[in-house]
C-alpha cells in the first residue's frame, strides 16, 4: 500500500492508531440486530470514503485496491454510523446490509465457523439478550466523552446494485 493524502477530518485523523502498514480494523455490525456481520481493514481514505459517502469502503490487502461493498455482489453496507473505539485501533461502522455480508454467499463471515471453547458460557435466550433494559443502579452512568462519528440517516432502501 502507497501512503497518500487523505481528506480525513484531521481530530479524526489524530485518534487513530494504525498497524505498521497503515491499517486498521473495521467491524461490520448490522445497525438494528447487533449483529457481527464482518471484519474488514481500512485506512485514513477508507474511513473519509466511508464517512462521506454512506456506503462501506475497505482496503483489501490481497489486490491492494480500496473496495466498496456490494460494488460487484450488489450486497451493499449502507452506513448508519461509525465508532471509534477506546484505544483508537478499530472502527465499529453500524451498517444496514443487504444481502449476504460474506463473500461465501452466508449471512456473515461468521457463519457456521463456531470453536470450542470448553470454558465458555452458554449464551442466554435471545429475548434475555435483546429484551427489556436492566434495572436501573443507584447512580446513572456517567455521559460518554466522545461523541460517535455519524452519516446522515438517508440511506436508500433498494436492493439492486447501484
Amino acid at each position: 500500500m502507497t501512503a497518500r493524502a487523505s481528506d480525513l477530518d484531521p481530530a479524526i485523523a489524530r485518534q487513530l492508531k494504525r498497524d505498521g502498514s497503515g491499517l486498521f480494523p473495521a467491524v461490520a455490525q448490522q445497525y438494528d440486530s447487533g449483529e457481527v456481520l464482518m471484519v474488514g481493514w481500512m485506512d485514513d481514505e477508507a474511513l473519509h470514503r466511508t464517512l462521506t459517502t454512506g456506503r462501506a469502503t475497505y482496503w483489501s490487502r490481497s489486490r491492494a485496491e480500496y473496495w466498496v461493498k456490494g460494488d460487484t455482489s450488489g450486497h451493499v453496507q449502507w452506513v448508519r454510523s461509525v465508532a471509534l473505539d477506546c484505544d483508537g485501533d478499530t472502527v465499529l461502522v453500524r451498517v444496514d446490509q443487504v444481502g449476504p455480508a460474506c463473500h461465501t454467499g452466508t449471512h456473515t463471515c461468521f457463519t457456521g465457523r463456531e470453536l470450542s471453547a470448553g470454558g465458555a458460557r452458554p449464551l442466554p435466550p435471545p429475548a434475555a439478550t435483546f429484551g427489556s433494559a436492566p434495572a436501573p443502579t443507584s447512580a446513572p452512568a456517567p455521559a460518554p466523552t466522545s461523541t460517535p462519528m455519524s452519516m446522515p440517516a438517508a440511506a436508500p432502501t433498494t436492493t439492486g446494485a447501484p
